[in-house]
């Protein structure tokens, strides 16, 4: 499984935000807005995105957009709709001594 965060923002900006945050994700950018407008969270009369979560399948396909999303429980929501959704959850390595 992957998961990454998309913004309309250029290179460096993300790279800063991800930094101050300390992310274990990359932030794709897309400033030119062509992403954003193919997954509808831009439009004509629209130009900040709507802050949607889209759940994509290995073969590529959407299988759920989220269109509510509330920070403060975005990481809970997350893991409880890739339950719903069958994904296995990641186990944890043991530390070698």
């Amino acid at each position: 499984m992957a998961y990454f965060a998309a913004s309309c923002d250029d290179v460096e900006k993300n790279t800063r935000f991800a930094e101050s945050l300390g992310l274990d994700y990359p932030i794709l950018s897309d400033p030119d807005r062509n992403v954003a407008r193919a997954y509808g969270v831009v439009t004509e009369t629209r130009k900040n995105p709507y802050r949607w979560t889209f759940y994509i399948g290995p073969d590529g396909r959407i299988l759920y957009i989220d269109k509510k999303i509330n920070t403060k429980n975005a990481g809970a929501d997350v893991a409880a709709m890739l339950k719903q959704l069958g994904v296995k959850e990641k186990t944890k390595r043991r530390k070698k001594k």
